[in-house]
């Protein structure tokens, strides 16, 4: 049975699946060692008990090991492993089906993916929608794959995970959308029409290039290692809605010929500005989408009760049937979902498509904007609220 077979019956079918979507916090202690300032009281007692209250085995090596800073850049990449295992035990703690280790390893999910790019150079600081910073690229010459990315992280995590894992992966389109292009919009071979028609293809060449020569082999090096559910992640996906279409072929160029489950993550958006240009994306198997943002708090499973799952018939009537992520916890706020609320939207969404194999209980995206307390809360009364809608639901 092939790697996707095998995913779509041990995974997609399971109904009302959780997992998160990407990111949590780094803790201080996992910024300020690897960035060499001082380590404080505080911090180590911070990461004594979240150890503790996470079972991370051995900590205490943890512990000795910030005592020492400043840290060379081996001890750096130690702390980032135990950052990893701490996200790994957090998300299988809170009870997830799915995991990953919160992108504990990585820099920032643009810049992480260009540093290990050929045909790039850095260009600047810019701000981002949450009031992060990331550095921001321009591509000049051809595109291709330095090294792969992401397999000593999924190896490692691999190795330490209990639960089911999922890796979440940059799309190609965000990637061309966050940089500046100095290539592809001087090159004269895209001259043949109007301008608004050459700058449309060098536009084309710019994102499938990415998506052909960064994005597919670094998924093809993963797959090599065993990883059979890859999240393409694409917060950039509505920047142009006359640029949907574009989307959808960056996606189904990314993974063509691959042998996985693939899904993607569409950030905060108008989400009827993808449709249709998303029916083409048949090879997507599950769309994780972001919903409790545009919802009210109150509970109830009607329509009117549930005003930010109003697009939920677009995604159900898609012609290739893929299963939706529906996001239940707003990630912009403190506030802690109850888990009658989560009940309710889940129950909403049940309705509408009539099928729970077909949907997966998620939060509206990465959790990397609210503490570890705050999240751990959202997350507990996430699954808390799917176990109260499959009791409703005679899932047992």
């Amino acid at each position: 049975m092939s790697a996707v077979r095998q995913a779509e019956a041990s995974v997609l079918t399971r109904p009302l699946l959780t997992h998160e979507l990407g990111s949590l916090a780094k803790p201080n202690w996992r910024v300020k060692a690897v960035a060499g300032s001082p380590i404080e009281d505080r911090d180590l007692e911070d990461a004594r008990a979240w150890g503790e209250r996470l079972d991370v085995e051995d900590h205490q090596e943890l512990l000795e090991l910030l005592r020492r800073a400043p840290l060379d850049r081996a001890g750096k990449d130690e702390v980032k492993r135990w950052s990893s295992r701490y996200g790994v035990r957090f998300l299988e703690t809170v009870g997830l089906d799915v995991v990953y280790d919160g992108e504990q390893q990585r820099s920032e999910m643009y810049q992480w993916a260009v540093a290990h790019a050929e045909g790039f150079e850095w260009r600047g600081i810019v701000r981002a929608f949450d009031n992060k910073y990331y550095s921001k690229a321009a591509v000049t010459g051809p595109i291709g794959l330095r090294e792969p990315y992401h397999d000593e992280e999924f190896a490692f995590v691999r190795d330490v995970a209990r639960a089911e894992l999922k890796v979440p992966i940059t799309g190609a389109y965000t990637i061309a959308d966050w940089s500046f292009d100095e290539r592809y919009f001087t090159d004269t071979s895209f001259g043949a029409g109007t301008r608004a028609e050459t700058r449309r293809a060098a536009r084309r060449a710019f994102i499938l290039d990415v998506a052909r020569d960064l994005i597919r082999p670094n998924l093809d090096a993963l797959i090599s290692l065993g990883a059979g559910w890859l999240q393409i992640d694409e917060p950039g996906g509505s920047t142009d809605p006359e640029e949907l279409d574009l989307f959808a072929e960056s996606f189904n160029e990314s993974v063509r010929g691959l042998d996985a489950v693939f899904s993607t993550h569409l950030c905060f958006s108008d989400y009827d500005l993808f449709f249709p240009g998303i029916e083409a994306m048949s090879q997507c198997r599950q769309f994780a989408v972001g919903f409790a943002n545009y919802d009210s708090r109150d509970l109830g499973t009607g329509a009117s009760d549930r005003p930010g799952y109003r697009v939920l018939p677009k995604f159900r009537d898609l012609p290739y049937g893929p299963v939706l992520g529906v996001g239940v916890l707003d990630i912009h706020t403190d506030f802690v979902e109850p888990p009658e609320l989560v009940r309710d939207r889940v129950l909403h969404s049940v309705q509408v498509f009539d099928d729970p194999t077909r949907i997966h209980v998620i939060p509206d995206c990465g959790l990397r904007t609210r503490s570890w307390d705050v999240a751990f809360a959202k997350l507990r009364n996430l699954v808390a609220g799917v176990e109260l809608a499959k009791r409703d639901l005679g899932l047992g």
